[in-house]
């Protein structure tokens, strides 16, 4: 038989205590038991099995009578009366079942099986923290992944969709399910994606979906996400149903979409929540929050260096005190101070980061124009660029535009006028030239495509009969 892996149990039980070194490993189980009147072998890591129903189950298969054995393969899957088990072919397959949480049964002539009593340790499933709806599903992925597949099942009851099991990385061993319509899916991103994970070679995905993101995407020191990150199962369907691909990584809450433009990383569930109308302007206001947050403070900066050009109707923009310090230091140092009170936020347990920020952004802030570090309005022109970096819905997307506003705000000091508009010239021809997935990060602005365009600024009814966008390269455009 080919599932016969070792001679005896015997020796199966010598090889397994010492490849799992059981003097000096104390969560690997190796036990013997009986199933009926058949001496087995059982093998499992303690913390990923469900103790309770293996012990159920073996309660059940108790001696009861004697019987005498022919074939131990043919006694066990009569006798094992569980739904999920399977024989195993390889050494290599039986312990990595074991690690992945299954256990394995090894008979008293050597016969490998596997069955299915995975149970991961984790948390159940809860609304995510940076994706919070008004009214809507409260359920968000977890660091499960059998959990998270079967929260995107249940949104798609369809016999396309498919979920591809991978596993990355030398010891790690990492489940990847990649997840797309059979029916729907470009199959030429998705063999490109395949292809990437076989490429991997490492130790292990240590920072799982973002080590996952920068081995795809080869994304060396490119400030933007080249993918869309999620914690909410819907928003995962919905881009399912467009034809992306979602790739799911174990014990990570957070699914990534592929391919995605700049423009997808600006969506928001809550629009689609909402009326057509009022998730229109929800979805304008976002896109001038970019805008703003990328250009409020380098033309602030420039207006008052050059103050021939500020009109007389808006002179009030002006610094009233000035300050020792020059301009430029000081909105260099108050927006970097803003992203120091973003890392302590972070690292401050919850009770104490509302009161630190409070402290932070209040006494800290009047106490520096006291004293005559800032200016009032360097504080209040980069708190409200702050603001506006706040309203961008994806975190990655955010900080990469005030790494662009930094930079904007360091050439337009250094040129002036010319340092401005060349420094906006030259961001927008970077932005042109990404294409991960060789689809236009900037798609449907560059290259330009009116209707689609068009439904980027205005959330449609859902009852208009959209076609899937152009640029995933959907089987079927026409929605069914």
């Amino acid at each position: 038989m080919k599932n016969q892996l070792f001679t005896s149990k015997e020796i199966a039980k010598g090889f397994l205590e010492s490849r799992f070194d059981t003097d000096h490993t104390f969560d690997v189980c190796v036990k013997e038991i009986t199933i009926k009147n058949l001496p087995t072998l059982t093998v499992y890591i303690s913390g990923l099995v469900n103790g309770d129903s293996l012990t159920k189950l073996l309660a059940n298969l108790q001696r009861e009578y004697d019987e005498e054995i022919d074939d131990e393969n043919v006694y066990f899957e009569e006798h094992f009366n569980y739904h999920d088990k399977e024989p195993v072919t390889s050494i290599d397959d039986f312990l990595l079942g074991i690690l992945s949480g299954r256990i394995g049964f090894i008979t008293l002539s050597g016969y490998a099986f596997l069955a299915e009593f995975r149970q991961y340790p984790g948390r159940s499933p809860e609304e995510p923290d940076n994706e919070k709806v008004i009214r809507g599903s409260r359920d968000g992925f977890a660091e499960n992944v059998i959990q998270n597949v079967a929260l995107i099942r249940r949104r798609i009851r369809s016999t396309e969709l498919r979920y591809q099991m991978h596993r990355v990385s030398t010891y790690g061993q990492t489940d990847v399910v990649i997840a797309y319509m059979g029916d729907l899916v470009n199959e030429d991103h998705l063999q490109w994606i395949i292809e990437r994970l076989q490429q991997i070679k490492h130790d292990g995905l240590t920072m799982s979906d973002k080590s996952l993101e920068e081995w795809l995407f080869k994304q060396r020191f490119h400030p933007l996400p080249f993918v869309r990150y999620t914690e909410r199962p819907d928003i995962v369907a919905a881009h399912l149903l467009e034809g992306h691909i979602a790739i799911i990584v174990d014990t990570s809450p957070s699914v990534m979409l592929m391919p995605v433009t700049m423009f997808h990383l600006l969506q928001h569930a809550e629009e689609y929540r909402q009326a057509p109308l009022i998730g229109t302007m929800m979805r304008l206001l976002r896109f001038g929050a970019v805008l703003l947050s990328f250009l409020l403070l380098p033309f602030w900066y420039l207006l008052i260096t050059n103050e021939h050009i500020i009109p007389e109707q808006l002179s009030y923009i002006g610094i009233s005190d000035k300050s020792e310090v020059p301009l430029f230091l000081q909105l260099m140092i108050a927006d970097t101070g803003i992203e120091f009170l973003r890392i302590a936020a972070i690292h401050t347990p919850t009770p104490l980061s509302t009161a630190m920020g409070l402290i932070a952004g209040i006494i800290i802030g009047q106490i520096a124009i006291d004293v005559g570090l800032f200016s009032s309005e360097v504080v209040l022109y980069t708190a409200i660029s702050a603001i506006f970096t706040f309203a961008i819905p994806n975190y990655e997307l955010s900080i990469s535009v005030k790494v662009f506003r930094l930079l904007l705000l360091s050439v337009t000091a250094l040129f002036g006028i010319n340092g401005f508009f060349i420094g906006i010239f030259a961001i927008f021809t970077y932005l042109c030239a990404l294409k991960p997935m060789k689809v236009p990060y900037l798609w449907p602005l560059v290259p330009f495509f009116p209707k689609a365009f068009l439904r980027v600024f205005i959330r449609f009814p859902m009852s208009d009969d959209a076609l899937r966008p152009y640029i995933i390269g959907a089987k079927q455009r026409k929605r069914a």
